[in-house]
């Protein structure tokens, strides 16, 4: 393992990654507005967007458009600035930056050049969807936006059928419909499902129930089709896990060789399933 490097910066810049607000105003720091305006440059996805955030808070920073698209020497460019002495806020167009948002390249370049990088935290819809869902959060996983292709979507959600940890997603909202019936396809009618729609603006909405009940309620309202949305999906349950083709076989060669509670243990840890279920089936299976 490389040894950790010791961003003291020496006489080099510094490169803030700030979060903005992702609807309300108001939610943006006392300390993100300072690093704003004392920085020489910010860093922004979409200039445009980000000029009205800074005209709201009278911030005159010069705006640079940085986004994952831009080229090599761009970003070499902005290292360079940094190494000069010069300090750069990274910013998105709202929440926290590299969180399905440009940055990645731009903070590895820096941490790889030795160049102190620090978090202005602040808004995030993951976390504030998560936050308000009544789903478990003890254990969850991101998983940005699904694929666009109808395919690919049902593929990458396979993969994710036993996973045990509360599923986040982002999704557009022309495909939010479709995302939807997908997950009911894979997960289950039942799967406890939220959708948290336009997080701190007017119209935020929390849709939370079963999958197929909350997609039902986005085909039966557009307005359920509009906006910024994240969708957070409950984790895998080994009761959720039926007794197929596949652990029948594995159990009655377990069965052949080994004492019924034996084999219901073993079987449960190679299945996930649980103990005592498997430990009734093979009662009744169990051979003379």
């Amino acid at each position: 393992m490389p040894a950790m490097k010791n961003s003291t910066g020496g006489g080099a810049g510094t490169l803030y990654v700030v979060a903005t607000p992702i609807g309300n105003l108001g939610d943006i720091s006392e300390r993100a507005i300072d690093v704003l305006n004392s920085v020489d440059v910010i860093a922004a996805e979409d200039t445009r967007h980000s000029a009205r955030l800074c005209q709201h808070f009278s911030i005159d920073t010069p705006l640079k458009a940085y986004h994952d698209y831009s080229d090599q020497a761009h970003s070499e460019a902005m290292i360079g600035q940094l190494q000069n002495g010069k300090n750069i806020a990274l910013i998105s167009d709202a929440g926290t930056p590299l969180i399905s948002d440009p940055g990645y390249r731009l903070v590895k370049l820096a941490r790889d050049a030795d160049i102190n990088v620090v978090p202005i935290p602040g808004a995030c819809a993951m976390a504030a969807a998560l936050s308000v869902a009544g789903l478990p959060s003890d254990r969850f996983c991101f998983e940005g936006f699904l694929p666009a292709k109808s395919g690919q979507r049902l593929n990458y959600l396979q993969a994710l059928l036993e996973e045990e940890r509360t599923m986040i997603f982002y999704e557009a909202p022309h495909r939010i419909e479709d995302s939807l019936a997908a997950m009911v396809d894979v997960f289950g009618a039942e799967r406890d499902l939220v959708l948290a729609r336009e997080i701190t603006k007017t119209y935020e909405t929390v849709l939370a129930g079963s999958a197929q009940q909350v997609l039902s309620r986005v085909q039966e309202d557009p307005n359920q089709r509009k906006g910024e949305m994240v969708v957070l999906v409950k984790g895998f349950e080994a009761k959720d896990k039926q007794i197929d083709a596949k652990v029948e076989h594995m159990m009655r060669c377990l069965l052949a060789q080994l004492p019924v509670k034996q084999a219901a243990q073993i079987g449960a840890e190679i299945s996930g399933l649980r103990k005592k279920e498997l430990y009734q089936w093979a009662l009744d299976n169990k051979p003379d």
